[in-house]
């Protein structure tokens, strides 16, 4: 026997008998009853993941989904053990979660349980079965029995009734054709690679001028070293201004228009920027260069977080920043071939290095308003099942806004008053000045060994080619055990590491040594920390604010970065290498702040203090500050990552 396609991709809550049939708001009189469920499980308030006043152990949420049930076990506070067998549950421990290792499965539901404990915080076991072997072992009772279970053995029956709270998305969608793993591979194959080669072109046009300045760029413009400076820093405060309105018309407009249009006029620039004649010129194209940029980087993050999971992020956002470093790689060599077009139609060197590179910006962003996806409700490489699949699947992780919000001056004040977003400000400058300081000066740090420009661009290339590696490894390490947040520490604890040596070496090699180790602590921890901070924030504008105004204040840290390696201070630059570290010690100190308060922030929600008010139900005047809200789906709308059902992620 399977669910009638009308259940299928519902969600259930599950209540366990306690003598007398509870009714819950918002729930159909539809039932299944599954007997001598082992599990003691208790079903949820109106308030998400809190079971209180139940003195529950834990909840269940059952998903049908391609003829496969899917259970959700969460766990909850403990307030006494005496419901589970202690051997199962493991010590006894006041207020905190209990150890769930143990579960038993369901009999005769096969497959596999998957889930980790995590101390305190609620976490999820899963058990897979066909839904054929669970519907009939569960069908034992009719829907129309359900006012005598109170006749039954305590702790025998379970109750599944269909949950109402969140609307199915596209309910009346058949999706039992879609493989999810294939869809999955579809979408990064469709994504993926091409935003990335866009951000190996942003890159290498923006730290271009770092491989032009070896080819005698400020002798034939005349410039003072304090003018090639100005250059670096003008093209940070307009790349900053206009990051944050940048992401609100993604968010506005199709991303396969408003991406492929600023790729097109930066390319422009690029180009007219191989044809200037002075230091004035040469500062105009810069800040128009900052103009068209800025709305890549935050933008691309952004939509990539409106695809994937907050636990399959980080690894596409690695993927794509890592484009980054192998510029950085590739630029040194085009550099070092372009080199030889010197004089080719009275243009130098570093002429052609803009030239070319714009250019190539240039076709790349024609061909993008075409292979540029939209958002998923709206993809159209995707059919209408596989469109349904990619939104419910977001929405099954606490991303409610998946399907779609329309924009309130609301949602954007919501960031602007969130504290996780000016923290995660502090870290990103951590992260953000050091690359920048990194990626416009290693040529120059690494030509005081070899005192040849094109030898020090090939020098480079092996150090961008180590910091692709591992910024790879390390967004595949976070999505798979969690807890980015402490891949941060130890990675910019790496980096401060390097900086050290730097300070304090006066040997090439050391230095060069200590490079290779300073992309472990630079590199990895840009995309690890926007997919942290993309990972607590919910609702899709406040989430596109969110990650515009990091990143913007970052980059913003970029003009600083961009004048603290002076040629006073050759070979060995000690004053900037000072300063970079001293950022890196931010990014340490404020990565420390964020976990310990969102760890505190989750505890919180855990004792319910967090709870709002559903219905009619009285509420308690602690609770009523937190808001009334006519339904679950109300709550967690207006809220966002502030509803008390969101768990952070560590």
């Amino acid at each position: 026997m399977t669910l009638p396609t009308q259940h299928r991709m519902s969600s259930f809550s599950i209540q366990r008998n306690l003598g007398t049939t509870h009714q819950t708001p918002n729930t159909s009189n539809k039932c299944f009853i599954i007997t001598e469920f082992r599990c003691p499980i208790l079903l949820p308030t109106n308030h998400g993941s809190h079971f209180r006043t139940l003195n529950a152990l834990n909840s269940m949420e059952a998903r049908c989904q391609h003829e496969v049930l899917t259970f959700n076990i969460l766990l909850s506070q403990v307030d006494n053990l005496t419901t589970i067998d202690r051997s199962l549950a493991g010590p006894a421990r006041t207020n905190q979660a209990a150890p769930c290792t143990n579960l038993i499965t369901p009999p005769k539901v096969t497959g596999e349980r998957k889930g980790r404990t995590y101390g305190r915080r609620p976490h999820l076991l899963r058990f897979y079965s066909p839904v054929s072997t669970l519907v009939n072992e569960a069908m034992k009772i009719s829907p129309a029995s359900s006012d005598r279970l109170s006749d039954k053995e305590e702790g025998s029956v379970i109750i599944i009734e269909e949950h109402n709270e969140t609307a199915v998305y596209n309910a009346h969608v058949d999706t039992s054709g879609v493989d999810e793993r294939k869809l999955m591979r579809k979408i990064d194959i469709a994504l993926i690679p091409w935003l990335a080669l866009l951000y190996l072109l942003s890159f290498l046009d923006r730290t271009s001028i770092g491989n032009a300045k070896l080819y005698n760029l400020t002798g034939d413009l005349h410039m003072t070293d304090k003018q090639y400076l100005l250059t670096l820093t003008i093209f940070f405060f307009s790349y900053a201004i206009f990051e944050v309105p940048s992401n609100v018309f993604l968010k506005r407009l199709r991303p396969s228009i408003w991406l492929s249009a600023m790729m097109l006029l930066w390319g422009v620039m690029m180009t007219v920027q191989g044809l200037v004649h002075d230091f004035g010129g040469l500062m105009g194209m810069r800040w128009m260069l900052g103009v068209f940029e800025a709305g890549l980087f935050p933008g691309v993050n952004y939509y990539l977080s409106c695809w994937y999971k907050r636990s399959e992020f980080g690894i596409r956002a690695a993927i794509f920043f890592s484009a980054a470093s192998v510029s950085g790689a590739f630029g040194g060599l085009l550099a070092a071939a372009i080199s030889k077009m010197d004089g080719i139609g009275g243009k130098p060197a570093w002429a052609w290095i803009f030239i070319l590179e714009g250019l190539a910006t240039v076709l790349a962003g024609v061909a993008s308003f075409w292979i540029i996806q939209d958002f998923p409700d709206t993809a159209r490489f995707l059919t209408e099942a596989e469109r349904t699949v990619v939104v419910r699947r977001l929405q099954g992780d606490d991303q409610f806004s998946a399907a779609g919000e329309q924009l309130k001056m609301k949602y954007i004040w919501q960031s602007l008053l969130d504290w996780k977003t000016w923290v995660a400000m502090i870290i990103y400058m951590g992260c953000d000045a050091p690359l920048y300081a990194f990626s416009l000066f290693l040529p120059s740090i690494i030509n005081q060994v070899c005192y040849q420009a094109t030898p020090a661009n090939l020098l480079s290339v092996p150090v961008y080619v180590f910091a692709c590696i591992i910024t790879c490894l390390v967004g595949y390490s976070a999505d798979r055990w969690g807890h980015r947040g402490y891949f941060n520490i130890g990675f910019l604890c790496l980096g401060a590491a390097a900086y050290i040596i730097l300070v304090a070496s006066r040997n090439a090699a050391l230095s060069y040594f200590a490079v290779y180790l300073a992309t472990c602590g630079i590199y990895p921890v840009i995309p690890n920390t926007i997919a942290w901070v993309s990972n607590n924030v919910e609702g899709s504008y406040k989430r596109s604010v969110s990650i515009a105004m990091f990143i913007s204040f970052g980059n913003i840290n970029g003009a600083v970065s961009s004048n603290i390696y002076r040629a006073a201070d050759k070979p060995w630059y000690p004053l900037g290498h000072g300063l970079v570290l001293m950022y890196i010690g931010l990014g340490i100190s404020f990565s420390l702040v964020y976990l310990y308060l969102i760890k505190a922030e989750n505890a919180r929600r855990d004792r319910g203090e967090r709870d709002e008010i559903i219905g009619d139900e009285k509420g308690e005047g602690k609770n009523e500050k937190n808001g009334r809200f006519a339904t679950v789906d109300d709550a967690k709308r207006e809220k966002g990552d502030e509803w008390s059902g969101y768990r952070y992620r560590l």
